[in-house]
């Protein structure tokens, strides 16, 4: 606040002198925690704005196929809707049942693959249901075909153990508001150094920046106080991050195998997985899921997400670190007494 007011009242002065030229150290800080150069980081506003940029600004001709899942974030699939739509770009999807096996999944995308195949996108970490996905694997098997695989990491960074060095991917793109617990509005787009040259970015850059990630961050005029807060949110990270993920499993797991009692209750996210995190559904017999959060919302305050979709229906919980027991019980006493 006290910097957006500090903008306010001289943009050119303290905006674009003072404020904007920060963006380089939070550019620094995010390089280090994620293992890169930081002449590979974009700051961006979001996840869906970095995947989108590089959904739209891949070169891909009319027959050109694509790779996808039906448990990707639904905004990209509506992104890869308007390429085919475009430019006649041939989306794939493939469906499986949820909690799958890193087999299956690679066992899908490799049939899946033909000579015309140019981009596979995934989410690490499914946002419906938590489940983890064999991204480097993926990765292995389609970097000697040519095949670019985009990362969705929207629900790792600062979640679940991820860096570009143990994926060894090329493309990736996370929001900064949900694990890190920075501002709304602040995320980030890592593309290897040597791949920057062939995406377009999403509004025209000058000629001289074709080869600068910065390129991807040419969006106008915009708030600088929420990616300088970004490294504030880093250095709280760092303070905590040895406990933080032990944390969150724990207040997953109190919930989600209190509730797993009950044979009307079935878990959709594989709770035994290393690389799972906080986020976790259940899928109740006899109880209709939107009803059922409206219900949570409307008696206890309770939040929740109704899901329904890619084949996946059920309740999504997902608590932070700020969550309490008490309210992680009062969650568990609602849904007992909604079964009875």
């Amino acid at each position: 606040l006290r910097d957006t007011r500090f903008s306010n009242t001289a943009p050119v002065q303290h905006l674009w002198r003072v404020l904007e030229p920060r963006v380089e150290g939070v550019r620094r800080d995010l390089a280090d925690e994620f293992g890169c150069d930081p002449e590979e980081i974009a700051i961006t506003r979001n996840a869906s704005e970095a995947m989108e940029i590089l959904i739209s600004g891949i070169p891909l001709q009319s027959g050109d196929e694509v790779i996808v899942t039906a448990q990707n974030y639904d905004r990209m699939l509506t992104t890869w809707a308007q390429r085919a739509k475009r430019d006649g770009v041939v989306v794939r999807t493939l469906s499986f049942s949820l909690p799958t096996s890193d087999d299956v999944v690679l066992a899908l995308i490799r049939s899946a693959i033909t000579p015309r195949t140019r981009v596979i996108e995934m989410p690490h970490l499914t946002n419906w249901t938590g489940q983890p996905m064999p991204i480097a694997e993926v990765i292995a098997l389609a970097r000697p075909l040519g095949i670019d695989v985009f990362v969705d990491g929207a629900q790792t960074f600062a979640h679940t153990p991820v860096s570009r060095g143990a994926l060894d991917c090329d493309y990736y793109a996370t929001s900064l508001h949900k694990w890190l617990l920075a501002p709304l509005g602040t995320g980030f787009l890592y593309v290897r150094r040597s791949k920057i040259r062939d995406i377009w970015p999403l509004m025209a850059a000058p000629a001289e920046r074709e080869n600068d990630i910065r390129k991807f961050e040419e969006i106008g005029t915009h708030p600088a106080a929420p990616h300088n807060a970004i490294a504030l949110a880093l250095a709280f990270h760092r303070t905590i991050q040895t406990k933080k993920l032990a944390r969150l499993r724990f207040l997953r797991d109190r919930w989600v195998r209190a509730l797993a009692e009950d044979s009307r209750v079935h878990v959709r996210t594989p709770l035994d997985d290393p690389r799972s995190g906080a986020i976790a559904l259940v899928e109740i017999e006899g109880l209709d899921t939107v009803k059922l959060a409206e219900w949570l919302w409307s008696r206890h305050r309770i939040v929740t997400s109704a899901i329904a979709f890619g084949g996946v229906t059920g309740v999504r919980v997902t608590p932070n670190i700020f969550t309490t027991l008490a309210e992680i019980d009062l969650l568990t006493d609602a849904v007992r007494t909604a079964l009875h």
